[in-house]
């Protein structure tokens, strides 16, 4: 059947008609003529058409008489209205667009209608309504998944006959959600009816429990009694309720400006990204490269201050969840490895101890994780695996330099630091201590001094005062002694100025002397009380 387009300049005025004697289901005869409305359309400029196509009527049929005995609208073909580009997901489609008319030699435009008991066949696009403008609004506008969503219409104009829904970006058969028959009330569901959409009598278009997948572009099409059709568009965007996104790391322990750090949000929802760092906003730095999607952070040459708990999180105008955090470690150095005393830093300093006291030095280091702890003593390794080191009793013996060295298993980095123990000027300040302090007859004695002078020169006992004739021995400077006419020959000397008794009886007891003499030539004499116990 072949269809033209009618001119303001027709040889007749009206509606164009093509009367055709047909059986209930036969195809147009006759030639078909035109008339040119001279009405309102008309005047707005527009050319319109309609082709009808009477059925001949049964022998003894009656034509109904009542609007709600007209049977229902049946679709035939699609409509091959040129595609319209789908609005995007935050944008409204146009909110009326008028179909183009289409060739007068494409057929398949028509639609197929009852009415009355006879067939119908209307151009979809010859009778566009020149004043109407049709808009489709979602109710609510920003619907979650599971709620009821509205698609109200506004903007319909005169006595409307049918509506077509559509699910989709052009009026196509496959698109078909429904039709809706005013006068009747009869629904027909099309091709893409889910089960959940319902056409309301005011043109509106209900879905009870919209899914996400109810989201995009919707068409409302109108057939109004001048047989004339308009049509309007909109967009419903249906969001889910979000599942708890999952962040993913590529490691969690790093070494600081070694490792790479890349983290991963896995979300099965195409939904906005943002990222959390211990709980607050991260500021996406220079220093972390962020994917177009904002689904992962990549740094090179992770950094200490980038330890910590990571979480991102997954929204949508209706629903927010947020990730379990994920904790990153950073290791690094060790780094200003420094010896305290006290809180006090004694890094490369020379400490001075009285006599006879006690010392305790700590190393301490900016390390991740603690460092492992070695100490050094005159460049001899202690058996000292601690962070600390004790030094009691201060003698001569332990004066020197005390190194601790700090080695980090994950860097396989290491750090050290030193410090010089030295006894104070008061430990010239000497002493003489009988060991035992009352030694029974037939046991050994030692006489120990404490403090002596460092910069000694030699060294006498005697037995009573310091006078010749008493002397025991004598300590040389090459390290040898000498007895003197005192000596029995059971007392030894040493280096440090100690006198040792052996086997002691009665006669030992008794006032001892000693007399040192320094380089410089200072002499400095000291005495001590020996008490012997006898056997019982």
């Amino acid at each position: 059947m072949e269809t033209r387009r009618g001119t303001a300049s027709g040889p007749t005025s009206g509606k164009c008609r093509a009367r055709v004697k047909t059986g209930p289901s036969v195809a147009p005869e006759a030639p078909q003529t035109h008339r040119t409305d001279t009405g309102k359309k008309a005047s707005e400029g527009k050319t319109e058409c309609v082709l009808l196509t009477r059925c001949r009527k049964p022998v003894g049929s009656t034509a109904p008489k009542k609007a709600r005995d007209l049977p229902r609208l049946q679709i035939t073909e699609p409509s091959q209205v040129p595609r319209q580009t789908e609005p995007g997901p935050n944008q409204e489609g146009p909110r009326s667009i008028g179909m183009p008319t289409p060739r007068s030699s494409s057929p398949g435009w028509g639609r197929k209608m009852a009415l009355t008991g006879c067939s119908w066949l209307f151009l979809s696009a010859a009778f566009l309504s020149a004043g109407a403008e049709i808009s489709i609004a979602p109710e609510p506008a920003q619907p979650a998944e599971g709620d009821n969503v509205t698609l109200t219409v506004h903007g319909l104009s005169g006595e409307v006959l049918a509506y077509n829904w559509y699910a989709g970006p052009t009026l196509s058969l496959s698109y078909l959600v429904a039709s809706y028959i005013v006068s009747t009330g009869d629904e027909t569901p099309g091709p893409a009816h889910t089960g959940r959409e319902a056409v309301r009598p005011d043109g509106g278009l209900d879905i009870r429990g919209a899914l996400p997948g109810h989201s995009g572009t919707y068409i409302l099409q109108t057939l109004n009694r001048q047989l004339q059709t308009d049509v309007g568009y909109g967009h419903v965007q249906v969001y889910e309720i979000l599942a708890q996104p999952v962040v993913t790391a590529n490691n969690t322990a790093l070494v600081e400006r070694r490792d790479t750090l890349r983290l991963v949000c896995s979300s099965p929802s195409p939904a906005e990204v943002r990222w959390f760092f211990n709980g607050e906003a991260l500021p996406i730095a220079i220093r972390l490269g962020q994917s177009p999607d904002g689904r992962v952070l990549t740094r090179h040459g992770v950094r200490r201050e980038e330890a910590g708990a990571y979480q991102c999180e997954v929204w949508n105008p209706v629903s927010v969840s947020r990730s379990e955090p994920v904790n990153l470690t950073v290791y690094y150095g060790p780094e200003r490895v420094a010896i305290l005393q006290d809180s006090t830093t004694r890094t490369g300093c020379t400490i001075k101890l009285d006599f006879n006291t006690s010392l305790t030095l700590w190393c301490v280091s900016q390390s991740c994780p603690e460092p492992e702890y070695v100490w050094a003593f005159n460049g001899r390794a202690l058996k000292n695996g601690q962070d600390h080191l004790n030094i009691t009793s201060m003698t001569a013996a332990q004066e020197g330099t005390y190194t601790c060295i700090a080695k980090n298993p994950k860097t396989l980095l290491s750090g050290s630091a030193s410090v010089v123990v030295k006894l104070s000027a008061a430990a010239v300040a000497m002493t003489i201590v009988p060991v035992p302090t009352r030694p029974m007859e037939g046991q050994d004695v030692t006489l120990t001094v404490q403090g002596y002078p460092k910069d000694l020169l030699v060294y006498a006992w005697y037995r009573g005062p310091a006078s010749e004739p008493g002397r025991l021995l004598s300590q040389l400077p090459s390290g040898n002694w000498i007895a003197g006419p005192a000596h029995t020959g059971r007392e030894v000397g040493f280096a440090n100025c100690s006198l040792l008794v052996q086997k002691l009886n009665l006669t030992d007891a008794g006032r001892y002397t000693l007399k040192t003499v320094t380089l410089q030539g200072k002499t400095e004499t000291l005495e001590v009380q020996l008490q012997v116990a006898p056997l019982e």
